[in-house]
């Protein structure tokens, strides 16, 4: 790994086993955070459970602890490691860290009888953690370029889906009424995008013969309107595996910008050195 004088050869290797996967300890270190972040979420889900929380409170508030210090010095040793800190801290995964983090230290220093309920919602933004393991699954990043790919067209179909919800909806309250449940045209529209996503509430249905036929054919365009954002967004992820797989795992040390090419040996957003 090529380093500038200006940046201390110790920092370098810092960043090269927290940022990057290409080494041993860079591969034990996400796996280790990884087992962190499954661990912190799986005691999240516990502690909602009331007869295991009471029986294990003690024993979740430690683990608990040891899974913040671990993730506090993870957050530091991630702003120490890189040459331009705010491009971490204001990232989507650096405000993510913070998130996942701070409610702990919250919850210990603004604790009290009359803020109970405030510390249980500010304990519930450590499901925050979860985010973090799209971080070290490869196959995200292919996922997102397809998502990012298909967004023009996912939004045109989108727009169609208001559309036809808009116009289905203002039918149905002409057809029904609010002797039937249909109030207004929202709660029309409401009926229909719960009928086409094949939903179901079933705390509005049509009662009129006329109402019934147009909900059933509004079912059946909703089996085929479901595939529609699946085959975009499938085609593109397919298109996506036609391409060189990119396994490059580097990460700017200037700039914290990731995705680089195979073999780059510069940031393609700053120029700095790999």
């Amino acid at each position: 790994m090529k380093t500038k004088k200006s940046y201390p050869a110790w920092k370098a290797k810092l960043h090269e086993v927290i940022y990057e996967a290409d080494t041993p300890m860079g591969k034990l270190f996400d796996i280790v955070l990884l087992v962190a972040i499954v661990l912190s979420i799986v005691l999240v889900m516990l502690e909602s459970i009331a007869p295991v929380n009471l029986k294990y409170r003690q024993e979740f508030y430690i683990t608990e602890w040891i899974i913040t210090f671990f993730f506090t010095i993870e957050y530091v040793l991630r702003i120490v490691s890189i040459k331009k800190p705010r491009k971490y801290i204001f990232s989507f995964y650096g405000i993510i860290d913070l998130l996942s983090t701070l409610p702990s230290y919250l919850a210990f220093f603004f604790g009290g009888y009359n803020m109970l309920f405030a510390i249980r919602a500010l304990r519930l933004l450590r499901v925050f953690r979860i985010l973090k393991i799209s971080r070290y699954i490869g196959e995200s990043n292919k996922l997102m370029r397809a998502l990012k790919s298909s967004q023009p067209k996912i939004l045109v179909f989108l727009f169609a889906v208001l559309i036809i919800c808009i116009i289905m909806g203002t039918l149905m309250y002409l057809v029904e009424g609010p002797e039937h449940g249909f109030t207004s045209i929202p709660v029309g529209v409401y009926w229909c995008i719960v009928t086409l996503t094949t939903v179901g509430f079933g705390d509005i249905h049509p009662v009129t013969p006329l109402g019934q036929f147009i909900a059933s054919f509004i079912m059946i365009m909703g089996y085929g309107i479901i595939a529609v954002p699946t085959g975009i967004v499938s085609s593109e992820f397919s298109m996506d595996t036609t391409s060189e797989k990119q396994v490059n795992t580097q990460s700017c040390p200037n700039c914290a910008e990731s995705n680089h090419l195979n073999k780059a040996e510069f940031c393609h957003k700053c120029g700095h050195s790999l």
